[in-house]
C-alpha cells in the first residue's frame, strides 16, 4: 500500500511539473498588503492582480481596480518612490478558473452583483464567452476590453 501511495505522489509531482510556468497568479508574500487600499492580499487571493516593473520586481494588488489605480497614475507613484520603476507588464486572473492572463488580453465585466474586496470592481475573464456566461448568472452591465478601462471608469468604481 505504501508503494502505491509513493507512486501516486511521484505521478502528481510529475503532472504538476508539466504545467506551464506562471499559469496562476500566486501570492508572493503571505503578509503583504495592497499598496492602494491597504487590504491583506491573503484574504482576497481570488481577486489578485500583479504588476511587473522594469527592474523585474513584482507587486501584487487586491483587485483589478487597485492595480489600475497604480497603472494609470504611475508617474505619481514614481515621484514619491512608492514603486521601484515603470510597469512593464500587468496580469490578472480569470475569475472562474484562476488562470493568469496578461491584463490587456483579458475582458472585464462591469456592474455585476459580485462585489470585490473594496466594493464595486471589474471582474476579469480570459474570454468573452466566459464573461457572458458569468454575466447570465451574476448580472452585469457591460463586458469591456482593456482599452475601455479609462481613468474615469476606475474613479467611478472607487466612489
Amino acid at each position: 500500500m505504501k508503494k502505491l501511495w509513493m507512486l501516486l505522489a511521484v505521478l502528481l509531482v510529475q503532472i504538476e511539473a508539466q504545467e506551464p510556468f506562471n499559469t496562476k497568479v500566486m501570492l508572493l508574500d503571505e503578509n503583504a498588503t495592497d499598496l492602494i487600499y491597504q487590504l491583506p492580499l491573503k484574504k482576497h487571493e481570488k481577486w489578485l492582480a500583479e504588476a511587473e516593473f522594469a527592474n523585474k520586481q513584482k507587486m501584487q494588488f487586491v483587485s483589478v481596480k487597485s492595480m489600475m489605480q497604480l497603472y494609470q497614475h504611475q508617474e505619481y507613484f514614481l515621484k514619491r518612490n512608492l514603486i521601484p520603476a515603470k510597469i512593464t507588464a500587468i496580469y490578472v486572473q480569470d475569475y472562474m478558473t484562476g488562470e493568469r492572463i496578461e491584463a490587456p488580453k483579458a475582458v472585464y465585466l462591469f456592474g455585476s452583483r459580485i462585489v470585490g474586496p473594496h466594493g464595486d470592481d471589474l471582474i476579469p475573464f480570459a474570454t468573452q464567452e466566459r464573461a457572458e456566461l458569468f454575466k447570465l448568472k451574476h448580472g452585469g452591465t457591460k463586458i469591456l476590453p482593456f482599452e475601455r478601462l479609462s481613468k474615469g471608469l476606475i474613479r467611478y468604481l472607487d466612489m
